[in-house]
């Protein structure tokens, strides 16, 4: 059984700071430059907790945590809750998203009892960073992204809308013009129906794996009640709303395009868009568009390549698969068979160097996959199609791990939201 308890939180005191200036993005994502501005924002802002820049940033962040509440800048909500949020965006192609979801805390479940899956490989500099920062503030300041399914869609359609009618208790917009709405859902019998909707789900990681591995760690080297939870987010994969991003693959070592070309052609059928200045945007939209109907019957992914005047719709042949030692739910992933195939039998790339992101780039944004070649700082890009939900759900059931920087869910969640005390 999944346990799901609503937070006995630590909130920002809204009449002492302006939201908008004090909530920050996840630490792993927060650049230098990023962590100045944040820095700059406020005295207050959660990236002096997440992300200090202290000589020592633990205890930095401790001596912080303890001031602002002494402050009454962070205070305790009422009554135990669950923080219900939207957020509203636009993507690049002009779709108008509202994504949904809650926080609140669950209880911490070894993965081999199979209530909580992973779908992602850890490395164990961060996990050891992030304990440290337990260890000192004994608190959650940033939320696990779980995701459950519900197709009767209850909290959407029965729960939610009962207090999203009402003035958010957060309106916050982040520096991507995601808005965020917060609302609190402290009546019990809400929270009830809410537990037992989750109670016999099975949840899954979908981003902040190293965060739930430091939870795990935690609980086993503290014996209070509260380090037994973590703080996460839970959202419906049923929702339209929840948009998986892919993350590209772009070659940052010299090759000679028409040598990749004929690795590619061993293994992929190819489609060929050819483009000049004049209508180069109109052939990409529509280069981009039949990937992602290629992708839907058949593994199809993209390549574009410097000086090249041409994107690549690739096809993947027939019985290439079997040319590939991998389980079969992981054969259908089509980062599993670009690494396989091309990225290490034809490029040559050992397992360290794709690690370690050396001669290869791993690329959120779709506009800089493109732009990277444009401006000549990469050698060609690997577009991706969006993620399907279900080969995740699939991979993770079978008990195995997709390739790192596997999955992009957008948008990040806030970090300062809400605060898990762990004492």
């Amino acid at each position: 059984m999944v346990e799901i308890q609503p937070l006995k939180a630590l909130v920002y005191n809204q009449e002492k700071v302006d939201i908008n200036d004090v909530v920050a993005p996840p630490y792993d994502v927060i650049t230098n430059e990023e962590q100045h501005t944040l820095y700059e924002k406020s005295p207050y802002n959660i990236v002096r907790l997440i992300l200090s820049n202290a000589a020592d940033r633990y205890a930095d962040a401790k001596k912080s945590f303890e001031n602002w509440q002494e402050e009454d800048v962070l205070v305790n909500t009422k009554k135990p809750a669950i923080f219900y949020i939207i957020q509203k965006y636009t993507t690049e192609n002009g779709r108008h998203v509202e994504r949904k979801g809650f926080i609140a805390r669950n209880k911490i479940e070894d993965f081999s009892t199979k209530k909580i899956l992973p779908h992602e490989y850890t490395m164990g500099g961060p996990k050891e960073d992030r304990l440290k920062l337990t260890r000192a503030c004994k608190a959650n300041f940033s939320q696990i992204f779980m995701v459950y399914s519900d197709p009767t869609m209850l909290i959407e359609k029965e729960i939610a809308p009962k207090y999203t009618s009402k003035t958010p208790f957060i309106d916050a917009t982040d520096d991507k013009g995601v808005q965020n709405l917060v609302y609190i859902i402290d009546d019990t019998d809400d929270i009830a129906k809410i537990q037992k909707l989750l109670e016999d789900k099975t949840l899954l990681i979908a981003d902040g794996h190293h965060r739930y591995e430091t939870a795990m760690n935690y609980s086993k080297e503290c014996d209070s009640e509260d380090s037994k939870y973590v703080m996460s987010y839970f959202t419906n994969s049923e929702d339209d709303n929840l948009i998986i991003f892919p993350t590209h693959r772009i070659i940052t070592k010299f090759i000679e395009p028409y040598v990749l070309l004929e690795s590619v052609k061993k293994y992929y059928d190819i489609q060929e868009f050819t483009f000049v200045s004049s209508n180069k945007k109109d052939v990409k939209e529509k280069f981009l568009a039949e990937l992602e109907k290629s992708n839907k019957t058949r593994i199809s992914m993209g390549l574009y390549m410097k000086n090249v005047n041409k994107f690549y719709l690739l096809k993947l042949k027939d019985g290439v698969l079997d040319l590939i030692e991998a389980p079969d739910v992981l054969k259908k992933l089509d980062l599993t068979v670009l690494h396989e195939l091309i990225i290490t039998n034809e490029l040559g790339y050992t397992k360290e160097e794709q690690m370690s992101q050396d001669g290869i780039k791993y690329i959120k944004q779709e506009f800089e996959a493109f732009d990277m070649i444009d401006k000549g700082t990469a050698e060609a890009s690997f577009i991706m199609a969006y993620p399907k939900m279900q080969d995740i759900k699939d991979i993770s059931a079978a008990g195995y791990r997709m390739p790192q920087k596997s999955t992009y869910f957008y948008p990040k969640l806030l970090s300062g939201v809400a605060i898990n005390p762990l004492q």
